[in-house]
């Protein structure tokens, strides 16, 4: 019998990035502009104001590439970039190998503003990595949020 790996590591863009061709960010001027109009007309300019700063941010996180991510699973817990999360700090996991961006490791937390951890799997550590897992929290069938994958689809 093999002993059980104590660490598996491997590095990952932090999300999938979709260029973004000039007609997307017009249309987002366009829908920005329009909001902002409204909310003038509406008599709310702190408002407009707000979807103009709102507007620009995503432009700027739309436009910016990822950046690439080292990840590992180890027998103390899930390191993603410098932050450790204890497995006492976990509930469940579950490996989604039918993804349509490659198989994912997604994990419950016990956090209130962090619920669900979507950690992009490379598929030749997926076996190592559920024996680690198996051991240390209970499997259990997650999906990701239907926002999440509406997002991607418009390329978020």
């Amino acid at each position: 019998m093999e002993p059980l790996a104590r660490a598996i590591t491997w590095e990952a863009p932090e999300h999938h990035h979709y260029e973004k061709s000039g007609d997307w960010f017009f249309a987002l001027a366009i829908v920005i502009v329009a909001l902002s109009i409204a909310a003038v007309l509406f008599g709310n300019t702190l408002f407009a104001l707000l979807i103009g700063v709102a507007g620009g941010a995503l432009a700027v996180s739309a436009a910016k590439r990822p950046s690439v991510v080292p990840f590992a699973i180890t027998v103390r817990g899930i390191r993603i970039d410098d932050q450790l999360y204890p497995y006492t700090t976990l509930r469940a996991y579950h490996i989604d190998e039918e993804d349509e961006y490659g198989p994912q490791l997604l994990v419950l937390s016990k956090k209130r503003f962090m619920p669900l951890m979507v950690v992009p799997l490379p598929s030749e550590y997926i076996d190592d990595v559920e024996d680690i897992l198996r051991d240390k929290l209970p499997e259990r069938f997650l999906q990701e949020p239907l926002f999440m994958k509406l997002l991607e689809k418009f390329g978020f």
